[in-house]
């Protein structure tokens, strides 16, 4: 599950014109008609794709997906929204899907935008959430969930092959052929037939006789049509089915393909009500549904997610991991989410500067600093790392300029602070039934609640039901130590990591941490584990151990808080449907004699049960991507991530690994 990073992947390198248009410097090509722009978008995407009549026919609740080759600066995506908002039912949704190999700045994207002022309400809304956006799939969301934009950064022809979804419009708005050739290719438009949606449609400015052939040998009927302005003629067709001459793209193994449960009441159950389970249950309710978060203890975030302060820190992988590539995307999407959070009290994005503590992690940074853009990590010599910490350093190392401290409870009540979100305090699920389509949610004698579908977010806690007992998480017991702020400890600009990590302070105090237990079972705090906490921080600056004047405190006196993290044997997380496991045994043991036989067989499904769990010490990272994983099968949305990373996190991957393996 690797994929090829992009080495030289970077921002859009553009010139500017004597009226501030922007021109592609790689491409030789303008991003949009220099005499008629807007109206151009709106005559060949929007007219075209007849968006006007279909937004408006589509029902309350109802989805329109639209996908796009080049994103460029964003206009045709807001053209589509403004028409969206001005026809839609107010409940309906819009997603967009847009890949872009060269994505602009946020400076260079404002610059662009300030050309039409038609649109600056919502120019201002997409570039306030315009927000580390990097490699692979980005999800923003946007108008309170009524849009999404998934942006897919890099080469159209790796990114688009990932993608698992239904589209309902084409927009091909790659360069001029002539000036980017990759982006008007049979294989392109094969992806292109791939992703289309009954009736799908499709529209181009260029009626380049080439190009419609192709686009009519993938499938879609292709006719020329008036243009406008300089454009004499354009494109516009529609997906009538894949070719029948042409072999059928792959399906997805029958394991990961979507469970095509018919919901007749968006309910759904959401037990426990830490970072997971409140993603979980955002997500869902930014879509219409009605949760109801069901939590044993008084109040949300009490326990791996009630630390003070965790790091919003990317421990990536050079070799583009189903790890990695999940961590880039889940960054950029809770580096989003917190914009909407009160700065230096519920988050800082003061930065991450991992030290560079012996050769090994040397090495390992300097792969990372040439795989990765510097906008999202660069080296740093101990000089220039000394001065931006604030503190005195004995090595230098990598900084992540977007990353810094959160606040996990303060994540969790801003999401489940929905009004579709009601949550239930004091009620401990401790058995599931399902009954006539429900499930049902027991604390013993008493019926909590039930729903047609259940999301288990409860950390190592959902190996208590059955249906989700087999499956591999382990607890590990994490400890933090608070250290009171002293007047001199304030010089701390950014967090610093190196074995453990201490943040700058908020509310007065700074948090250290955090320790690995595999064995402890109890939940209070030692001395031993605070002294070992000093350790680390003395191992991160002997400096900052003397400004906290940490050196003189006893670890006994020391106040702090333990939890567990949850985890699985691949560190990925688990997330998505659960099928039962003594049925998935028996229809797929075929695969214990030869794993490459793929049974045309359905997945014995438990419908309506659904995982969020085992995000180890990345829960701020990966559990609210997650949660938008979750609602996209749910909804039979595009996936936010590429399939493979998905099919990765799949719970149904240690089912199949152990049938393979020979193993009951």
């Amino acid at each position: 599950m690797t994929a090829e990073l992009p080495h030289t992947q970077s921002h859009a390198q553009l010139d500017w014109d004597d009226q501030g248009r922007p021109r592609s410097r790689v491409f030789d090509d303008v991003y949009f008609s220099n005499d008629s722009g807007l109206d151009e978008t709106r005559h060949v995407f929007l007219e075209q794709n007849r968006l006007r009549e279909r937004f408006a026919a589509l029902p309350p609740s109802g989805r329109f997906v639209i996908g796009e080759t080049g994103f460029g600066t964003g206009l045709n995506f807001l053209c589509a929204w403004q028409l969206f908002e001005q026809q839609a039912d107010p409940s309906a949704r819009l997603h967009f899907v847009s890949v872009e190999k060269f994505p602009l700045t946020p400076a260079d994207l404002q610059r662009a935008l300030a050309l039409w002022p038609d649109l600056g309400p919502l120019a201002e809304r997409l570039l306030r959430a315009y927000v580390a956006v990097h490699q692979g799939f980005q999800r923003l969301v946007l108008d309170e969930g009524r849009v999404t934009l998934t942006l897919l950064i890099g080469d159209a022809l790796e990114q688009l092959p990932q993608l698992d979804g239904q589209v309902d419009a084409w927009f091909l708005d790659g360069f001029a052929p002539a000036k980017n050739p990759e982006m008007w290719t049979a294989e392109l438009f094969a992806e292109l037939a791939r992703l289309a949606a009954p009736g799908s449609s499709i529209s181009t400015f260029t009626s380049t006789g080439w190009v419609r052939r192709l686009l009519n040998a993938a499938g879609f009927k292709m006719k020329r049509t008036p243009g406008i302005g300089h454009k004499w003629e354009v494109l516009r067709g529609e997906f009538l089915g894949w070719p029948e001459d042409t072999p059928l793209p792959a399906a997805s193994k029958p394991w990961f393909a979507r469970p095509t449960q018919q919901i007749q009441e968006k309910h759904a159950l959401v037990i426990g009500a830490g970072l997971a389970g409140c993603a979980s249950a955002a997500s869902l309710a930014t879509r219409g549904w009605r949760v109801s978060l069901l939590e044993r203890h008084g109040q949300l975030a009490q326990e791996a997610s009630g630390n003070p302060q965790g790091v919003l820190y990317l421990k990536l992988s050079a070799h583009g991991t189903a790890l990695s590539q999940m961590i880039l995307s889940g960054f950029g999407y809770t580096r989003r989410l917190l914009e909407q959070l009160q700065r230096g009290v519920d988050w800082d994005g003061c930065g991450v500067l991992q030290l560079a503590f012996n050769a090994k992690e040397a090495e390992r940074q300097a792969q990372l600093a040439a795989a990765f853009p510097a906008d999202l990590l660069h080296q740093l010599e101990q000089p220039q790392a000394q001065a931006l910490a604030g503190i005195g350093l004995a090595h230098g190392g990598l900084f992540y300029p977007e990353g810094g401290w959160v606040h996990p409870p303060a994540l969790c009540q801003w999401q489940a602070a929905h009004p579709r979100i009601r949550l239930l305090p004091h009620h401990d699920v401790v058995e599931l039934r399902q009954i006539d389509g429900q499930w049902q949610a027991w604390d013993g004698e008493r019926l909590l609640a039930s729903a047609e579908v259940v999301i288990l977010a409860g950390a190592a806690e959902i190996k208590r039901f059955p249906a989700s007992a087999e499956l591999p998480l382990k607890r590990i017991r994490g400890q933090i130590t608070r250290l009171p702020q002293t007047v001199r400890s304030q010089s701390l600009a950014t967090v610093v990591c190196a074995e453990g990590y201490v943040a700058p302070a908020r509310l007065g105090e700074h948090t250290l941490g955090a320790s690995f237990d595999f064995k402890s079972d109890d939940l209070t705090p030692t001395a031993a584990e605070h002294a070992g906490n000093l350790q680390m921080l003395e191992e991160i600056s002997q400096d900052l151990l003397e400004r906290l004047e940490a050196d003189q405190l006893q670890p006994e006196t020391l106040e702090g808080r333990a939890a567990f993290r949850c985890t699985s044997p691949d560190y990925l997380p688990i997330v998505g449907p659960l099928a039962d496991q003594a049925a998935f045994a028996e229809v797929y043991a075929v695969l214990g004699k030869d794993a490459r036989q793929v049974p045309d067989l359905p997945c014995p499904w438990l419908d309506g049960l659904y995982i969020n769990s085992g995000h180890g010490s990345r829960g701020l990272i990966t559990a609210p991507l997650s949660g938008e994983l979750l609602a996209a099968w749910l909804d039979n949305e595009p996936l936010p991530l590429p399939r493979s990373v998905a099919e990765a996190c799949h719970p149904n991957r240690f089912a199949l690994r152990r049938l393979i393996r020979g193993k009951p």
